[in-house]
């Protein structure tokens, strides 16, 4: 039984009330889930033995706070190491944080890889010393809806965690209200590859401070989505630092470009999502490397731009009027434009687009003229035209196909292409006046 308790808080569990109090294990998924456990059912977690995910939802640890917890006999290190957990979820559970820091050691000898906090209300602050040159095997760390003292003055109890944190991968802090990310914090995360503080209320002034130099320099993924940012040059600054930045996403963010910005993106950058920030035109400048390009959800009437590395470009629900011309974009595979204001595409545009591997245009005003349903319909006997054909291909205009399936516009070789018939008609009627004379 002690063993069991010890696990449970360990895992950050105990609770005294509640009306469910089991454990419900799934074994399709190899997840268990337990409700408001107690030291009275606490018997149901053997269920969760099998499980490679375990959830934890509900409770008050205050009460535990005087908790004997001693260092582990041998018995419970063999019995935490021989579990298969490899990701535990906490939810719903206000958490003392010097609780916390007392048990959190334990995970050192368990395989948990990945541990997520939902809705937790993290209570005081913690002694951290005891982990001081501790290692725990927690890969990846997530925090989502989250309540706790702010980060700033607390850079000493980041330092105990440090031989952890060199090593942590993933790190997930989101919306839970972050307004700041201190400079020494961030430093102390030397292996971080990704970093997700979406849904927070970041502003343009927190974040040079949080990318200062030497902080994050492995990060390859950091998302900035649904916070307070406003200023293209501003978060183009403030993310200078970071080496290895590949993967950046903006997107929620109400921006405003400066044109007269001269700031450098890092190098590394190839993959930009800039959707959803009421972006008019198209900023400058942007990363010279690019691969990938997320610019829907906006107001841009055209798009003139020349990258010669990407290879993916997101464009639709936009206001375009016609298509980009894809002649700077030489290794470009997808091109999505659906949602736009595109009557036809031109023919020399169709030729180029042929080479792509993926084309959207769906949802546009088409005008079924012969080059305007021609195109598409050349397009789509070849194998370009992705997701969306042929039902959300339908014609505007003219008034008798309004509302007619692009697909489905007859197009006669006379009609849409008259030289095709004259040519030859032409050549034959030379031919019988040289014979009669």
């Amino acid at each position: 039984m002690r063993v069991a308790v010890l696990l449970l808080l360990a895992l950050g569990l105990l609770e005294a009330e509640g009306r469910r109090n089991r454990c419900f294990f799934n074994r399709t998924q190899e997840r268990c889930v337990c409700y408001n456990l107690s030291e009275e059912t606490i018997g149901s977690i053997i269920q969760c033995l099998p499980a490679t995910v375990v959830e934890f939802w509900g409770g008050d640890l205050e009460k535990y706070i005087a908790f004997p917890i001693r260092d582990l006999d041998s018995s419970v290190t063999e019995t935490l190491g021989s579990l298969i957990i490899q990701k535990v979820i906490i939810g719903n559970v206000l958490v003392p944080e010097i609780l916390l820091a007392r048990v959190l050691r334990f995970f050192s000898y368990t395989h948990v890889q990945k541990l997520a906090f939902e809705s937790c209300i993290f209570q005081g602050t913690g002694d951290w010393s005891d982990m001081d040159g501790q290692n725990l095997p927690i890969l990846s760390l997530s925090f989502h809806n989250v309540t706790s003292a702010p980060l700033t003055g607390r850079e000493q109890a980041f330092s105990s965690l440090s031989r952890w944190l060199e090593s942590l991968e993933e790190l997930a802090v989101t919306g839970s209200r972050v307004t700041s990310l201190p400079c020494a914090i961030g430093r102390e995360f030397g292996a971080l590859r990704s970093l997700d503080l979406a849904q927070n209320i970041l502003g343009d002034g927190s974040l040079s401070p949080a990318f200062c130099q030497g902080a994050f320099p492995q990060l390859q993924q950091l998302s900035l989505h649904h916070n307070n940012l406003s200023s293209y040059h501003g978060v183009c600054e403030g993310v200078g630092l970071l080496p290895e930045l590949q993967h950046l996403d903006l997107s929620h963010n109400k921006l405003v470009a400066d044109p007269s910005s001269s700031c450098q993106w890092p190098a590394s950058l190839r993959h930009f999502n800039l959707s959803s920030t009421g972006l008019e035109e198209v900023p400058a400048p942007l990363p010279s490397s690019l691969e990938v390009l997320d610019m829907s959800h906006n107001h841009l009437h055209a798009v003139d731009i020349s990258l010669s590395s990407l290879k993916k470009l997101f464009l639709n629900q936009n206001l375009l009027q016609a298509v980009p011309s894809i002649r700077n974009y030489p290794m470009l595979d997808t091109l999505h434009l659906d949602n736009n204001s595109i009557s036809e595409l031109p023919g020399d545009e169709v030729k180029l687009l042929g080479r792509l591997q993926d084309v959207a245009v769906a949802d546009n005003p088409f005008a079924c003229s012969c080059s305007g349903a021609g195109g598409l319909q050349a397009l789509a006997a070849s194998g370009h035209l992705g997701q969306g054909w042929p039902g959300d291909y339908r014609c505007q205009s003219p008034a008798q196909f309004q509302g007619w399936p692009v697909a489905q516009v007859p197009l006669s070789v006379l009609r849409c292409d008259p030289a095709a018939v004259l040519a030859p008609l032409c050549v034959a009627l030379a031919l019988l006046g040289t014979a009669g004379a």
